[in-house]
């Protein structure tokens, strides 16, 4: 079992922290622990309510009469919502309630209707990444344990590679070849696999070399084929100093090669990058350059 702070519940469902302090005084809708300084701590039943009365409450169901409901009338009513194709945040919600409660086969079935109704990218883009972000932080401080985060991340890698396998190329008169790779040490590769399914999908060739990957092996692959571009994604492995380190080091390997960067640790870099590195923070940015 979890342990959620306050904040973290606030980043989840999206309701200010104080407004879940009073919901909790006035309503009851929770019972946290509490630290021997007092400090709030929520568990995955905890976790699993609000986000269910945050759903319910932004189809306009009062707080006081969410309150009032049972189990099965509040499940009810989210397996109608959770229809909707147009309502992401509530799609967003019940695949943090499917990861919680690791079932699979809610996961996959929210996952799979969403791709039948609104297609496979839009999907990727208005439903995986935000709830990546969403509880990407939650990673980060250990909130969610590893078991979580392979359940889910081996669910959405599944149909990643599915959509890349049945992708039809765009005719691109100018198609370039990308290399893929993950730093050494660095597993997080969602990210990476939608940029292989987008830049496939836009007729370009890709060569995919994963998760894990030396700087000896991607100079290995680079004399075999002719590449035009290097793309990366770091969202664990390095930080801070550490992370311009290999940047510096990996811009002065391949001078003469563009390389693109993205992922959760890149956000919090500064501009001051090799002149050869371009941070991305969306895979639409990569095709404004007209690639």
């Amino acid at each position: 079992m979890a342990n959620y702070s306050i904040k973290d519940l606030e980043r989840l469902s999206g309701i200010k922290a104080h407004t879940l302090r009073m919901w909790e005084k006035r309503y009851g809708l929770m019972d946290p622990s509490r630290t021997d300084t007092n400090i709030r701590s929520y568990s995955d039943s905890d976790l699993k309510k609000i986000l269910n009365v945050s759903i319910l409450n932004r189809y306009g169901i009062k707080i006081s009469r969410i309150a009032s409901m049972d189990e099965r009338e509040i499940a009810e009513k989210i397996v109608l919502i959770s229809r909707d194709p147009s309502d992401y945040d509530s799609l967003i919600e019940n695949l943090v309630i499917a990861m919680v409660d690791m079932d699979e086969e809610n996961f996959g079935k929210l996952l799979s209707r969403a791709i039948m109704q609104i297609g496979f990218e839009e999907t990727i883009l208005r439903i995986v990444y935000p709830f990546f972000e969403k509880i990407g932080i939650l990673w980060q401080t250990g909130a969610i344990n590893p078991a979580q985060e392979h359940f889910m991340s081996n669910l959405a890698r599944q149909k990643l590679i599915v959509g890349i396998d049945s992708v039809i190329p765009a005719n691109n008169p100018d198609p370039k070849h990308f290399l893929l790779f993950l730093p050494e040490g660095e597993l997080h590769e969602l990210g990476l696999l939608f940029y292989n399914y987008m830049l496939q999908k836009k007729g370009h060739k890709v060569t995919y070399l994963g998760q894990w990957v030396p700087m000896a092996d991607m100079a290995s692959a680079i004399t075999v084929c002719r590449i035009d571009y290097l793309l990366t994604s770091i969202s664990a492995v390095y930080s801070g100093s550490e992370l311009v380190d290999y940047l510096n080091q990996l811009s002065a390997s391949f001078p003469d090669k563009t390389i693109f960067i993205t992922g959760y640790q890149t956000a919090f870099l500064k501009d001051n990058l090799p002149l050869n590195i371009i941070r991305l923070n969306s895979v639409h940015e990569l095709f404004e350059r007209n690639l």
